[in-house]
């Protein structure tokens, strides 16, 4: 009963911290003019839907707690960058990019895709997905367009140098590729340590094409320990599998020193931070008292959710909504810990309400 307790004691304060930061849009204004998302199935909200994949979750009991139900959101409702975009005060969720129907581009695109990764190959045999590369090919489309709006290029990445970036990538380069050795010969070829250092070196160069169009303020999220997924623990008996934890770890590290290079040398006329999301929902104190089972009934297989089974009740004591993605409970946690923490170990070098405070770029 006190974990009970906890938990909704630890979301309520998020609500709070969340309706505090949401003053601005009752005003009409958000903190940045745009959001754009780049990433995987942990920020997708619906760009895998009309693809030929079994990476979906446009279906039930997906999307139960969210406004209009099952949307391609790999979660129960929010995913963090629908709670990020409420924190940041913008008036509707980034919108996907195969959907813009009737949204304003001029606030931002969302162009995660499930199963997606840094390399092209990972993730594709579920089927089709939209590798980072291709994203940044929508992503140009998008500045385009832009251009085209505000009367040329210049003014177009002007503008866009006072948009925020967010980037959740690599998760699928393990578990979609590096770790199907009888699939993908990444793990043959490379080592942990190797390959880590590849998709940094990639990733590299996707950033600085991103730079390019102008962004400048930019959020680098580090990858769950792959290892303890709920996933990951079916296929070892309850038990965390280390060697998988331990690439997580690397990348991790390789990333928040891409970060200290950007910050201080490669890109030193912007600001990216790291943003250690394993930190924030692993913390015991947190209050989540089931953590490392699913809240749905799984595809043990891949780790999904199975159509139309119902889910657990009690889903804010929940870590895990599925074998691979939090439940909304945790991911307004992260959203809301992320844009306010003081704790260098979770925001590096800062957190995100300062990366936006900060100097602005030119």
């Amino acid at each position: 009963m006190a974990f009970e307790s906890k938990s909704w004691l630890v979301l309520s304060l998020a609500v709070l911290m969340v309706a505090s930061c949401m003053q601005q849009s009752v005003l009409g204004a958000s903190q940045v003019p745009c959001l754009f998302v780049f990433g995987n199935s942990l920020s997708d909200s619906g760009n895998n839907n009309n693809l030929n994949t079994s990476a979906k979750a446009n279906f039930l009991p997906y999307g139960i707690d969210f406004p209009t139900g099952p949307t391609g959101r790999y979660s129960n409702g929010l995913n963090p960058i629908d709670k990020l975009a409420q924190i940041l005060g913008f008036e509707h969720f980034v919108p996907p990019f195969a959907n813009l129907t009737g949204s304003d581009i001029l606030k931002g695109v969302d162009y995660a895709s499930g199963s997606a990764g840094i390399r092209k190959e990972s993730g594709k045999q579920l089927g089709q997905n939209i590798d980072v590369g291709l994203q940044l090919t929508h992503h140009r489309l998008i500045v385009s367009k832009i251009a085209h709006k505000l009367g040329s290029l210049d003014n177009a990445v002007n503008y866009l140098k006072k948009c925020l970036y967010y980037v959740n990538i690599g998760t699928n380069d393990y578990e979609q590729n590096y770790f199907l050795p009888d699939i993908f010969n990444t793990s043959h070829i490379y080592t942990p340590q190797q390959y880590s250092k590849v998709l940094i070196h990639q990733l590299n160069h996707y950033l600085q094409t991103l730079h390019h169009f102008g962004a400048r303020k930019t959020i680098m999220v580090g990858m769950d320990r792959l290892g303890c997924i709920p996933k990951a623990r079916l296929t070892n008996n309850g038990s965390c599998i280390e060697k998988e934890n331990v690439a997580a770890f690397l990348f991790n590290d390789q990333l928040k020193a891409l970060v200290d290079r950007y910050n201080h040398k490669i890109l030193p006329d912007s600001k990216f931070i790291f943003i250690n999301s394993t930190a924030i929902i692993h913390d015991q104190s947190h209050g989540f008292t089931i953590t490392d089972a699913a809240c749905c009934q799984l595809n043990t297989t891949r780790g999904v959710c199975l159509p139309n089974l119902t889910p657990c009740q009690n889903r804010s004591q929940y870590k895990f909504w599925d074998g691979i993605h939090t439940t909304e409970a945790a991911n307004i946690l992260t959203a809301t810990v992320s844009y306010s923490t003081s704790d260098p170990n979770i925001a590096h070098p800062m957190n995100i309400q300062k990366l936006l405070s900060s100097n602005s770029i030119n």
